[in-house]
């Protein structure tokens, strides 16, 4: 039968799973396939699995568990191989590399932030800010223009936008890459210039959440700065 696999964790963590059931509707019952040092914390594969509520709550409180009580490489929800015997080999095979990423996340925890700007304002300060948007804003407003004017201020708006929003992005990054032990750099989606994430150390959790809204104070009301963590690891797996 199909396995669904949440996590990996060393042999000689505790695996305190027995209170928990896994994905799957019978939900399925938990188990662990274990090769040398390293363990997988497993269930049988529902026949039809999605992301609905329920196993993405059943995933995520089987890491939450797992973090409780140790260091742990969790594994994105859906990831389904063939069998236990599938799963030893991959344990053994990358073994090397396994050991080595519980090692350099042992103590740590992930913090996601995705922060947005306000369209309006953004505009505001382009149009106030650069002297060619200002001036072809103020030809179409007065409507002495040329009919191409409103297609060269958009393309220009545009440019300025990517450009004042990637110096943004490095710039919240920078603010807090000296907080984390790594940084995970994704690309933003919808209305937000950053999608990153950050390895910190559980020793530094309270300076980076300090940092974050020292941050977004200094930023001001026109930016929407949202943090979420602690977190499984799941950026730096």
């Amino acid at each position: 039968m199909a396995v669904y696999v949440y996590s990996i964790v060393a042999t000689s963590h505790p695996h305190r799973l027995d209170d928990l059931k896994g994905v799957g509707d019978p939900p399925t019952a938990l188990r662990t396939v274990k090769d040398g040092e390293l363990t997988a914390v497993v269930s049988d594969a529902p026949e039809e699995l999605r992301a609905k509520r329920r196993d993405l709550a059943a995933h995520q409180a089987v890491q939450e568990r797992l973090m409780a009580d140790g260091t742990v490489l969790p594994l994105q929800f859906g990831f389904v191989t063939d069998d236990d015997a599938a799963v030893r080999t991959v344990l053994e095979e990358r073994a090397e590399q396994y050991t080595e990423r519980l090692a350099a996340l042992e103590g740590s925890t992930e913090y996601h932030l995705k922060a947005a700007q306000d369209e309006d304002a953004l505009l505001r300060q382009i149009l106030l800010e650069n002297d060619r948007a200002r001036e072809l804003n103020e030809q179409i407003r007065s409507g002495q223009g040329s009919p191409d004017l409103p297609l060269a201020l958009g393309e220009l708006v545009s440019q300025e936008v990517q450009a004042r929003q990637a110096h943004l992005a490095d710039s919240v990054i920078d603010a807090l890459r000296g907080l984390a032990q790594e940084v995970r750099v994704s690309e933003p989606t919808g209305d937000d210039f950053v999608n990153v994430s950050f390895l910190v150390h559980r020793d530094g959790e309270d300076a980076f959440r300090t940092a974050e809204k020292e941050l977004a104070d200094e930023l001001g009301g026109d930016f929407d700065l949202r943090l979420r963590g602690p977190l499984p690891a799941y950026s730096f797996v």
